[in-house]
């Protein structure tokens, strides 16, 4: 299975809403396909199924219909991903997930994370979901059309695509308090700065890093009841975290630094904060 360069990929991705007509190569969709099965567990271990699924014998206004309430225009590949509703599987999902979608772009194509616009009784069923099955993300997957729409710019405007939260926010020292800068983490900067700019639900970034005087990296959700909530049995913003610890593992490995994910008997606890996992350096 070919690998490809996580801090390129990472740097290279963006949400893309429309698609050009040119159709995904068999090569390039068998690549893709094969990375997809092969794509393994997360940190948690949690049985996970993916699925790429060609959706061109459907009628454009069936298509329109069946998935994205018109968010997502000119995609006829999409990849589904399925999970139980237990302990880590949405970190999980949303580590092996974005896993596929920076192999997807490492190959050139476009995709776009969906969680909550789009219909998911239809695509359950061409997922042959169990009953305690649960469908929280899917993704178009093509190629990019060259003219972005007047309504791509105005949702990516909305949900704030092109921002940020600064390290001071996001990044702290033993105390949960001070932030960290690039001269406290040494070689992790690179790593820190990856997890930065990933994409998260509504770019809400919800992920908060402590870094413990051991040098171990403790990641926490910082979630919004409400907004977890919308979607019910489906927590969009633990599949965040998984992108997080997606995004950290494969560029400190990329950089050759050791490391491994573990939970911790020890972890302090933080108000606002709910521990999710510790990465021991």
């Amino acid at each position: 299975m070919k690998h490809f360069k996580a801090r390129e990929a990472i740097k290279q991705r963006i949400s893309v809403r429309r698609y050009a007509e040119k159709a995904v190569e068999d090569s390039v969709r068998t690549e893709l396909d094969s990375y997809i099965q092969n794509v393994g567990k997360g940190p948690f271990g949690v049985s996970l199924r993916f699925r790429m699924l060609d959706l061109e014998p459907l009628k454009k206004d069936e298509l329109k219909r069946l998935v994205t309430y018109g968010f997502i225009k000119g995609a006829r590949f999409y990849v589904l991903g399925a999970t139980r509703d237990q302990n880590g599987a949405f970190e999980d999902l949303g580590y092996c997930f974005e896993k596929i979608i920076l192999k997807a772009t490492s190959l050139g194509l476009g995709t776009c994370w969906l969680g909550g616009s789009f219909r998911r009784s239809a695509f359950a069923s061409r997922m042959d979901l169990d009953e305690d099955e649960l469908l929280p993300v899917i993704t178009p997957v093509g190629y990019p059309a060259q003219e972005v729409s007047t309504a791509d710019r105005l949702i990516r405007f909305s949900a704030g695509s092109q921002k940020r939260k600064p390290w001071s926010e996001l990044f702290f020292a033993a105390d949960g308090k001070t932030p960290l800068t690039a001269l406290d983490v040494k070689h992790y900067e690179t790593a820190l700065e990856a997890v930065r700019m990933g994409p998260s639900a509504s770019n809400r970034q919800p992920w908060r890093i402590i870094k413990d005087d051991a040098d171990n990296y403790h990641f926490y959700l910082q979630g919004n009841k409400l907004y977890n909530r919308l979607l019910g049995k489906m927590h969009l913003q633990n599949v965040d975290l998984g992108i997080a610890m997606c995004h950290f593992e494969l560029v400190a490995h990329e950089l050759g630094l050791a490391g491994r994910w573990a939970g911790s008997d020890h972890v302090v606890d933080f108000p606002g904060l709910q521990y999710i996992a510790t990465w021991s350096s």
